[in-house]
């Protein structure tokens, strides 16, 4: 009889994210493990929780009953050290973005395998070293980007790949959330923060792993005033510009807008929209247009929206009867545990390294692969950071003369390097 296969995980932080995405998988894993040729039955078991405060785990210990694995919870300073001497394998972190790095650095310090939600870190230097510890310590690093298995955005990287769509020459994205995403859910984080590195983050590495160029220029601009004080360094919107360079010599401008103050009665959770231009074609995409609209009295548009994505993550009474919660959303969690077993769990042991190379190569959310978009992100908080101290206008540039991200200010011959290294 073959021995029981196990995969007991960790969880840092437990706010909207993990309510939506993590615990569905967790619960959905608990009752029917996962199952593959290549590795097996394996159980993944929630054994371990870190949160600041454990008010949250101990409201879903009570309500959870049997359908989680039992788990320990841990509160306070040290509650990632604590969870990571628990016996964990991987860890998941889902905390405020700006908290992801120091999180990251201790599961991968303690040889776990990593899945992080987007943005991975803020700054290249951070990336850098959580790659070389994922590289020292021979384990999974990985970042959360779920909009890239929606299956319209699947779509059209097919057609791209396959030269159905030709050369790629420009792109609009938005993405506006209610306020209560800024002024409820989100509110312990709000401070100093903006939109567009939660928010637009998913574009961003959508347009760098569809459209694969050399980033060169990064453009940005926000607005301020409604979450907070209009001179300070919160934002409420910004529109950023990425321009890429391709093989063929031409470039693509990429404008991508991004909002947490759209009014709460708007009859969608979000307002998404893209469009990109090609040689020979057109895509538009729009998420609620693509979808349902419903209306229920004294529900909708506030406790319950009328247009509803069920791709992301929905809840369905499966026509078997069943009660299933499913969607790309937590689809993207499955696959991540799948390949910590498939490393784990899916060979002989003398064969672990090539098995762990081989889901490195995995671009769509390997850390190593994150350059990029990360690279967008620390341009972008520069600008904005610019922009709050007076200076307006300012541009990075990427892999120049002077450095692998330079800052540019207009009529100034000074320039400011972000980051020294390739990016």
């Amino acid at each position: 009889m073959a021995s029981k296969k196990n995969i007991n995980a960790g969880m840092v932080g437990m706010g909207m994210i993990f309510d939506e995405t993590y615990r569905p998988f967790f619960e959905s894993a608990h009752k029917d493990g996962l199952y593959d040729r290549q590795f097996g039955d394996v159980s993944v078991n929630l054994s371990a929780v870190a949160t600041r405060t454990g008010s949250r785990a101990e409201k879903y210990q009570a309500i959870a009953g049997g359908k989680v694995h039992p788990f320990e919870s841990f509160a306070g300073d040290d509650a990632v050290d604590q969870m990571l001497q628990s016996g964990i394998d991987l860890a998941c972190v889902a905390t405020p973005d700006d908290r992801h790095y120091e999180a990251s650095k201790k599961v991968l310090e303690a040889g776990k395998h990593l899945i992080v939600e987007k943005p991975s870190v803020l700054t290249m230097q951070q990336l850098d070293e959580l790659v070389t510890l994922a590289e020292e310590k021979n384990v999974l690093a990985k970042v959360v980007y779920h909009k890239l298995l929606d299956p319209d955005h699947k779509k059209l990287r097919t057609l791209y790949a396959d030269n159905i769509l030709s050369h790629v020459n420009s792109g609009y994205c938005t993405l506006l959330e209610p306020k209560l995403i800024s002024g409820s859910q989100f509110s312990e984080w709000i401070t100093g923060r903006n939109p567009g590195t939660y928010v637009a983050v998913h574009y961003i590495k959508l347009i760098d792993f569809s459209f694969p160029g050399k980033l060169k220029t990064v453009m940005a601009t926000g607005q301020r005033g409604i979450v907070a004080e209009k001179d300070s360094n919160t934002w409420d919107s910004c529109q950023l510009r990425m321009i890429y360079e391709y093989d063929s010599g031409r470039e693509a401008a990429f404008d991508i807008h991004t909002s947490w103050v759209t009014p709460d009665n708007f009859p969608g959770y979000v307002e998404q929209e893209v469009q990109f231009r090609f040689d020979n074609g057109l895509w538009n995409g729009h998420s609620r247009k693509r979808g349902v609209e419903c209306t229920v009295e004294d529900k909708t548009p506030i406790t319950m929206k009328n247009s509803i994505n069920n791709h992301y993550n929905g809840s369905f009474l499966e026509p078997w009867g069943e009660r299933s919660q499913r969607g790309y959303g937590i689809e993207v969690i499955e696959r991540f545990a799948r390949e910590v077993s498939y490393v784990e769990h899916g060979g002989e042991d003398s064969e672990r390294a090539n098995r762990l190379n081989e889901m490195n190569q995995l671009d769509y959310n390997n850390l190593s692969a994150d350059r990029q978009t990360v690279a967008v992100v620390q341009a972008l908080e520069a600008i904005l950071e610019k922009q709050a101290q007076g200076i307006p206008d300012t541009v990075v540039r990427i892999n120049d003369s002077n450095g692998g991200l330079v800052l540019y200010t207009p009529g100034s011959s000074d320039h400011e390097v972000l980051y020294d290294g390739e990016v």
